[in-house]
């Protein structure tokens, strides 16, 4: 189905979360290279306040251990926590804050979840499936230890990153699904109080 005659609208409007990507992913190359998508995203005084930490390999086996350290999960010999594994590659989003006098800390932590739908948008339009995932644990001391996050940053979570099968483009492409109606999220401002306006 067909919303915008714009290919990037076209792109934003039809985007999904794939909660289970294929092997494939791109590579830091790539990555740098649809960067310059989100490097503009908006940021008051221009503090720069996130950054990405991207897990490949055996990274990912120590985000599991991590997650169960701080989950006090204790597994057999030789199991492990597979979750971080869903994906060949997890991009971390970290908000970085500072200290500054006209720009408050949530303003800083709203730019970084603002570039990190920037990625994900230009991941999706490069082709790549993309899952944004969270969880209770993620600013846990183990957790926020093994990505060695300083005091003042936040994890907001992981990218999971990588190919789309066939499959889920058929579906996607025979799907009816349809748009959310945009008029619950557009209003205007209140009249005066006592002017009888509702």
């Amino acid at each position: 189905m067909t919303f915008f005659s714009d290919p990037v609208l076209e792109s934003m409007a039809t985007r999904r979360s794939v909660s289970k990507v294929g092997p494939e992913a791109p590579t830091d190359e790539e990555l740098l290279e649809l960067l310059a998508a989100v490097t503009p995203v908006a940021d008051h005084k221009a503090l720069r306040p996130w950054r990405l930490i991207t897990l490949r390999g055996d990274d990912r086996a120590r985000l599991g251990e991590a997650l169960d350290a701080a989950a006090g999960t204790v597994r057999e010999p030789g199991d492990s926590n597979t979750k971080p594994l869903r994906a060949e590659l997890l991009i971390a989003m970290v908000a970085s804050p500072t200290d500054h006098p006209k720009v408050p800390e949530w303003e800083q932590l709203a730019t970084a979840a603002g570039a990190g739908h920037l990625l994900e948008l230009a991941l999706w339009q490069a082709g790549w499936g993309v899952m944004w995932r969270t969880g209770v644990l993620a600013n846990s001391a183990e957790v926020r230890a093994a990505h060695g996050l300083s005091e003042q940053e936040h994890l907001m979570g992981w990218l999971y990153v990588g190919s789309i099968s066939d499959s889920f483009r058929r579906r996607m492409l025979e799907s009816n699904r349809p748009a959310l109606d945009p008029h619950q999220f557009l209003g205007s401002m209140p009249g005066p109080a006592g002017d009888g306006q509702h």
